[in-house]
């Protein structure tokens, strides 16, 4: 077609570029088909409630991913103003700020350095960039899809829920109901279910797993790396499955010695598994993990070179964790007793740490 007017392209050299949030609006728009398919939804005839739910802008470009079932019908109604209900709204988006600005943003100053100069650093400067790494794409993520759940409640529409304080997972596969979860919930509806889900015989059962992580991981981008991190998962997920636990810890988060042990087991693996989600590249991952486990202790507080954020940094940390702690089985941490206090508090903390992050772009822009 540029040939017709004398623009000659190679395909090597040609940018292709993608609408914004494609991968999001795919699957809900999947999900409508789908359910009308499946008889679980009616389809609409209203063009203008269709068109609003797949580019509903709150959650278009990040998620969470939306169904018809939840979002569509919500269109039709009349939408009246709710104090209670716009309040939380605000909660929830302060919370989703923090969250991004101070605990994400910050997290990334030291994780973009030390995953640029991983061949330089030590064993424990590389353990807390895995860390750091964690909590960022964790700030991250679950912070805009609280801007984005409490943007829609400003507007008089409920969001699905997206994440619950995934690091206080007692087991990886509690770990996947509580991350992520519009997408997991998708892939279990619409993939792995109908490949037959927990039914059939072992052999079965463990493609069904394979197949879903795999796709998971290829759903973040056509690299290794993330084919990689999805079967790493599929093999955490396994022993679960094996032993009937998959289903297990269902209920609300309860803090006993042996839960939190557990705990920090899941969360241990996650982080491992993290690295590879961070790295660029298959061989970068493995030589990151290859430094760490060489432990080379050596100048152990190397990453305090980093100009900002220093010492803080830890406690920061800490602190986001002590909020996430009274937040567990709620909603937010800004609700309940306290709330207008500890919103007030959060709100102080953005203002005075925010401003010494560095800007980043929401890391599932690119997903």
């Amino acid at each position: 077609m540029f040939a017709v007017i004398g623009v000659h392209l190679k395909l090597s050299t040609l940018n292709i570029i993608l609408p914004v949030g494609i991968s999001f609006y795919t699957f809900q728009t999947l999900s409508y088909t789908i359910d009308v398919y499946r008889d679980k939804l009616k389809p609409t005839n209203d063009l203008i409630a269709f068109a609003s739910f797949v580019t509903f802008f709150p959650q278009l470009v990040a998620g969470p991913i939306e169904r018809a079932t939840n979002l569509l019908p919500q269109f039709y109604q009349k939408r009246t103003f709710s104090f209670e209900f716009a309040k939380s709204g605000v909660q929830l988006i302060v919370w989703g700020l923090f969250k991004k600005i101070v605990i994400a943003d910050s997290c990334a100053v030291y994780v973009d350095y030390i995953f640029s100069e991983y061949e330089t650093q030590n064993s424990l400067t590389l353990v807390l960039g895995a860390i750091y790494f964690a909590f960022q794409i964790y700030g991250d993520f679950s912070g805009y899809t609280d801007i984005a759940i409490g943007t829609g409640r400003l507007l008089g529409f409920k969001l699905l829920p997206n994440f619950k304080t995934p690091y206080f997972s007692r087991n990886i596969a509690e770990f996947w109901r509580r991350w992520h979860i519009s997408l997991t919930t998708w892939f279990k509806d619409y993939i792995y279910i109908p490949l037959g889900g927990s039914r059939g015989n072992k052999g079965l059962q463990l493609r069904n797993v394979f197949v879903i992580f795999l796709i998971s991981g290829f759903w973040h981008g056509a690299n290794w790396t993330y084919l990689f991190w999805g079967g790493l998962n599929a093999i955490y997920f396994i022993p679960s499955m094996l032993l009937n636990k998959n289903r297990k810890y269902t209920d609300k988060i309860e803090f006993s010695g042996l839960s939190v042990l557990k705990m920090i087991i899941t969360f241990i693996i996650t982080c491992f598994a993290w690295i590879f989600f961070r790295a660029n590249s298959l061989s970068i991952a493995f030589g990151y993990i290859k430094r760490i486990i060489d432990f080379n202790i050596a100048n152990p507080i190397k990453y305090l070179s980093i100009d900002r954020y220093n010492v803080e940094m830890i406690p920061l940390i800490i602190l986001f964790l002590v909020f996430e702690y009274t937040g567990v089985n709620k909603e937010t941490p800004l609700l309940g007793k306290y709330s207008y206090l500890k919103t007030v508090s959060i709100v102080l903390l953005i203002m005075i740490l925010g401003v010494f992050s560095d800007q980043k772009d929401f890391i599932y822009f690119q997903f």
